[in-house]
């Protein structure tokens, strides 16, 4: 428990990414195998349910402090985590525990659930007392089911992958499923890999890099194929040895997500590796991401979902063909054989990313500048010449490069602010924006990041001498601060007082030059919200490529 606790410590403390993962390499390196499943668990996003009350664990931890109701109230307001709360509350702490992380999970954790009234009230205080200060954090952080670090599911793969030294390809699936937190299972993890398994893996992606010249300077627009840049999920869909495979650009297995396009892979040849872009699909042409939102983070698909939401694959390259590699074909030559692929397969939920043709950069920047009245972000330029690379490289004769639109912005009025995490656990640093309807202020969207330190304390000394309410950790604020939002996508959205939805929302500038009466309306929000996808973008199968 006390590894357990230092390596939370060490991951709260800093955003670096390969700082995190050097704290995992050590922690699965030096940890045994049933700490380190655990690890594996609760850093991957799983948890167990909250085990004792949110108002039983309050009450007890103000009896145990002997301070008063009221106090603890202030003292939650100012640092807005109750788990954190509650071990700076408590009296002071024990030396620390010696035993193992699994120990304390299965012996004292998950007993929890059967005991009730004193029974539980003696097991909590008793771990409290024995537990040294981080190892109370993360006791209440696990008793409350609120564990949560800055880790994502993909870098704990990664770390558990170098650490075994196999793919985290591999690793990710073999922790699919319904995996559980044994040491047999963890050890599972770094067996040598087996010819059945290998079926399933991906490519590493080829990655575009966002466009840094004028895009005269890339040559004879002919030389490059245009698409549309869309809005949905990158995926891989595999077929090898009679099975469907779904991967997302994260190196993440999504096959259970989307059950549905395991029709799809029973209709194509074996050995095919198809790269494209997952759509939500209605009505024969692609939907607003906001759709596909309603199938992302779901671990049950009801009918009803599958029904509302429904998706396609749309391929735009052909990495693997009757099991040969074909990523070092030019480009031209694997988009001819992906189209007449297509075309033989003949499904409703496979289609080709249509070429966006063009006489010239001038004619083509013109249909870029229509892109967000079609629903996508801009376009994708890919040599003809090119071959599939692997990640964010640049090859030579020309790669990929991705010409976006601007995003949307607006300007907004501060209405809401709550305490960061980790390093910024003491600063106001999320904030909620508000845009006019009428004479009301309507919140629209959160942000977090765009500010300097700087302006980020700026910022949080506003808050504290303008704060009109206290609702726990959040403070209301008078509607005074105006900044300039950014965001990439817009949509109509029934759960949002508003109205609407954003995608992707960050601050991009303090704007100290306006008055909050001139900040924008919600009619203007309303005016971006454009059509889901009109007619020139539903590709035709048989269609001559251009």
């Amino acid at each position: 428990m006390r590894r357990f606790a230092s390596l939370y410590r060490e991951l709260d403390a800093t955003t670096s990414t390969l700082r995190k993962l050097a704290a995992l390499r050590e922690y699965f390196s030096a940890a045994s195998d049933a700490d380190c499943a655990w690890a594996v668990f609760f850093l991957g996003g799983e948890k167990p349910r909250q085990v004792i009350p949110t108002r039983v664990l309050r009450t007890l931890a103000v009896r145990t402090a002997d301070i008063p109701e009221w106090l603890f109230e202030e003292c939650y307001q100012a640092v807005g985590d109750l788990a954190e709360t509650i071990a700076h509350l408590l009296p002071d702490p024990g030396s620390g525990s010696d035993a193992s992380l699994a120990d304390w999970v299965e012996h004292r954790l998950l007993p929890l659930r059967s005991l009730r009234d004193s029974a539980l009230d003696d097991a909590v205080i008793a771990a409290w007392r024995e537990l040294d200060a981080s190892g109370r954090l993360v006791w209440n952080k696990l008793i409350t089911g609120g564990f949560r670090v800055g880790v994502s599911r993909l870098l704990v793969t990664r770390a558990v992958a170098e650490v075994a030294g196999v793919e985290p390809t591999l690793v990710a699936e073999r922790l699919l499923g319904d995996w559980q937190p044994t040491a047999q299972a963890y050890r599972a993890l770094f067996a040598a890999e087996r010819g059945d398994e290998r079926a399933g893996r991906p490519y590493p992606f080829f990655l575009a890099h966002p466009i840094d010249r004028p895009v005269e300077e890339l040559g004879p627009c002919e030389q490059w194929q245009a698409e549309w840049k869309w809005d949905g999920i990158r995926a891989q869909l595999i077929v090898r040895g009679g099975r469907p495979y779904v991967w997302s650009r994260g190196d993440e297995p999504m096959t259970e997500r989307f059950p549905e396009l395991g029709a799809l892979a029973a209709r194509l040849p074996d050995g095919v590796v198809l790269d494209g872009e997952l759509l939500a699909w209605r009505d024969g042409a692609a939907a607003p991401f906001a759709l596909l939102q309603q199938r992302i983070g779901r671990k049950k698909l009801t009918p009803r979902v599958l029904r509302e939401a429904p998706v396609a694959f749309v391929a735009y390259d052909l990495l693997e063909i009757e099991g040969r590699d074909c990523r070092a074909d030019p480009l031209h030559r694997r988009r001819a054989a992906l189209e007449e692929l297509v075309e033989r397969v003949a499904d409703p939920a496979l289609h080709v990313s249509p070429v966006v043709v063009a006489t010239d950069w001038n004619s083509l920047a013109a249909q870029r500048a229509q892109a967000r009245d079609r629903g996508v972000e801009g376009l994708m330029l890919k040599h003809q010449d090119s071959a599939y690379g692997a990640g964010r490289v640049k090859l030579e004769g020309g790669g990929w490069w991705k010409w976006k639109i601007d995003p949307y912005s607006v300007d907004a009025v501060l209405v809401y602010a709550q305490r960061g995490h980790g390093r910024r656990a003491s600063l106001y640093t999320d904030y909620t924006f508000a845009v006019w309807r009428g004479e009301e202020l309507v919140p629209f969207a959160k942000a977090y990041s765009g500010l300097t330190d700087a302006e980020i304390r700026e910022v949080d000394n506003f808050i504290r001498a303008h704060t009109r309410e206290k609702f726990g950790p959040v403070r209301s604020v008078t509607p005074e601060l105006v900044m300039e939002i950014g965001f990439e996508g817009i949509a109509r959205s029934p759960r949002h007082k508003s109205g609407v939805a954003v995608r992707f929302p960050r601050i991009l500038r303090l704007r100290s030059d306006k008055k909050p009466r001139d900040a924008d309306t919600l009619d203007t929000l309303l005016r971006l919200i454009g059509p889901a996808l009109p007619a020139p973008f539903i590709p035709e199968r048989g269609e001559p490529r251009e």
